[in-house]
C-alpha cells in the first residue's frame, strides 16, 4: 500500500467510565487519537458475506500500525460512528492494520 492512499482522517474512541459530580459512574466515549486512513466499502466476496448477515453498512479502514488497537474501540468518520468488528495486522508485519467496522445505527 502506498502511503498516499491514507488520505482520510478518522478518530479512534474508547469507552471510558467516569465518576460525575454526584458520585455516580457514567460511561462516555473518549477520543484516543486521530489518524490517517484509507477508507473503502466492502466488495466481492467480502460484501456478499456481510450481506448474508445484514451487515451492509460495513466499511474497511486501513491505517498505519497502532499498538493497543482492540475491538472495544470505535471509529468516528464523517459524522458517523463505526463499531470495530475485526482488526487484521496485515501479514504480521506491524506496518498496517486493516479494520472492518459496522456503522452504528441511530439508537446505538
Amino acid at each position: 500500500m502506498e502511503i498516499g492512499a491514507l488520505r482520510q482522517r478518522i478518530t479512534l474512541e474508547r469507552l471510558s467510565t467516569f465518576v460525575n459530580e454526584s458520585g455516580f459512574e457514567t460511561e462516555s466515549w473518549e477520543e484516543v487519537g486521530t489518524v490517517w486512513a484509507a477508507v473503502t466499502n466492502l466488495h466481492g466476496r467480502e460484501y456478499f458475506a456481510a450481506a448474508a448477515v445484514q451487515a451492509e453498512n460495513t466499511v474497511k479502514f486501513t491505517i498505519r500500525y497502532l499498538k493497543g488497537m482492540d475491538c472495544s474501540m470505535r471509529i468516528s468518520f464523517r459524522g458517523k460512528h463505526y463499531n470495530i468488528i475485526a482488526i487484521d495486522n496485515i501479514k504480521y508485519q506491524k506496518r498496517y492494520l486493516e479494520i472492518k467496522a459496522m456503522e452504528v445505527g441511530a439508537g446505538g
